[in-house]
């Protein structure tokens, strides 16, 4: 399964160094957040029913987080669970989006309401086609990136500050760091594969990002997942620094950071008041309570920290001021 991108941008590098795949069917899904529905997901079905796909079968997904999502949905689904690989062709799919076995589709233009757990069988990363990705893409993986650090690393924010603002990064350095993200996030995976405990540390950002992502998206504005996630870890860290006490000297420079590349957003009281929407429909919540991985120290993560709703208001509207 793929999209237009992958088949226009990475579809000759792949067959190239699998030479098997010249014999594949080719799934096409639509680009980006529109493929992860319900709709598209039952004509996949369909289409894969259609062509003789049975449960030997085996899906490869070639393309970045989206087509991971509804690919490994999809063969999660079909016939009770088909095998899948994922070839990830962004770098938020490399060092995130791929890794895990979590499938999901959006339900009304909430993120990632319906899904499954289902482990692929191999997940194939190749960083040369990063070379395909247009500047906000990369950006976008970037700051998926510095999510993993910040969990699990004390010097984050220098090694960030490094990659970000530096002339540019060498193709060995960011292979080097992708392969340091990607261990990270399978061993907590692999201690955790149902995300019932530890896991829930690699939600940090995407309480407020996921939010974020949607209230962008409503509004037709174009957002990508890991820049909203980005703008996410800044709410989260505020508020680390409000609830754990954590030193607010990291917060600045982050924030420093984040304007400095993408620009800090300014959001308004109604503003907020939308995005506090979407994030009571986060499917990490229990019991009517937002919950949030927020930061005791970099490299010190707690998990499910309750916030109310005016944590959420005040996060979103103080983080400008740093």
């Amino acid at each position: 399964m793929l999209d237009a991108n992958s088949y226009e941008n990475c579809i000759p590098l792949l067959i190239s160094k699998v030479k098997a795949l010249e014999e594949a069917m080719f799934f096409e899904v639509p680009v980006g957040e529109e493929a992860k529905s319900i709709e598209v997901a039952s004509q996949l079905w369909q289409a894969l029913l259609d062509s003789g796909v049975d449960r030997n079968s085996l899906i490869v997904n070639l393309g970045g987080g989206c087509v991971s999502d509804i690919g490994g949905f999809v063969a999660a689904g079909y016939k009770r669970g088909i095998r899948y690989i994922n070839v990830p062709t962004t770098l938020v799919g490399m060092v995130d989006a791929a890794i895990g076995g979590k499938t999901a589709v959006n339900l009304n233009g909430s993120k990632n309401q319906v899904g499954f757990f289902q482990m692929p069988d191999a997940v194939c990363v190749c960083t040369d086609f990063l070379d395909t990705l247009p500047d906000e893409e990369m950006m976008s993986g970037l700051f998926e990136m510095a999510k993993t650090m910040i969990l699990s690393d004390a010097d984050a924010l220098t090694t960030m500050e490094s990659v970000f603002v530096s002339d540019g990064i060498s193709h060995e350095e960011l292979t080097s760091l992708v392969v340091r993200c990607v261990k990270f996030k399978q061993d907590v995976v692999d201690a955790d594969p149902r995300d019932k405990s530890i896991r829930r540390m690699l939600n940090f950002g995407h309480t407020f990002g996921h939010a974020i992502e949607s209230f962008e998206n409503e509004k037709g504005h174009s957002v990508s997942h890991g820049i909203a996630v980005g703008v996410g870890m800044a709410c989260e860290l505020y508020l680390s620094h409000k609830k754990l006490g954590m030193s607010e000297v990291p917060l600045k420079r982050y924030c420093s950071l984040l304007d400095s590349l993408v620009g800090m957003p300014k959001y308004t009281l109604r503003d907020t008041e939308s995005i506090l929407r979407f994030m009571k429909h986060d499917k990490k919540n229990r019991n009517d309570l937002i919950l949030c991985t927020l930061i005791q120290e970099e490299g010190v993560p707690v998990i499910d920290v309750a916030i109310d709703e005016n944590e959420v208001r005040d996060a979103l509207l103080q983080i400008a001021k740093f």
